[in-house]
């Protein structure tokens, strides 16, 4: 079994989030600038067996689909032609920035650590994750 990773796409940096190998836990895995996705997602799979990914899905609170996901779709048809043996999966990332921001300001940093965007992105990435997991339990 390998892990499964999450993106939480942005235009400017995406958050990336991975399971263990059991694919149990969510952890915060990094944050890469987008231009720079495909090679650092070459990279981690050279290094880690990956079995699944999940794209974040950004809705409004009507279901409307965020501007973003142009750019995420032709992201995800590019990910499939480079790598057809991986799964991809679609989630609803409806409140994930602003449960990143509340899970960060109760960790105790610092404000300027909370306010850092890359931080929050890489946790809302692992809250995609999580929530993936717990859809897959039920």
């Amino acid at each position: 079994m390998g892990q499964i990773l999450a993106i939480d796409y942005g235009k400017a940096r995406c958050g990336i989030a991975a399971t263990d190998d059991m694919q149990i836990i969510a952890s915060g895995l990094d944050t890469v600038e987008t231009r720079f996705l495909m090679e650092f997602l070459k990279k981690y799979f050279t290094e880690n067996k990956v079995d699944e990914v999940v794209v974040g899905l950004p809705t409004d609170l009507k279901g409307n689909v965020s501007e973003v996901e142009t750019d995420i779709l032709k992201f995800i048809e590019a990910f499939q032609k480079e790598f057809p043996d991986i799964t991809v999966h679609r989630l609803d990332e409806r409140f994930t920035s602003k449960m990143a921001s509340f899970f960060i300001s109760q960790s105790g940093k610092s404000k300027k650590k909370r306010q850092e965007k890359g931080l929050i992105d890489k946790v809302s990435a692992t809250i995609i994750l999580q929530n993936f997991l717990e859809q897959r339990i039920r």
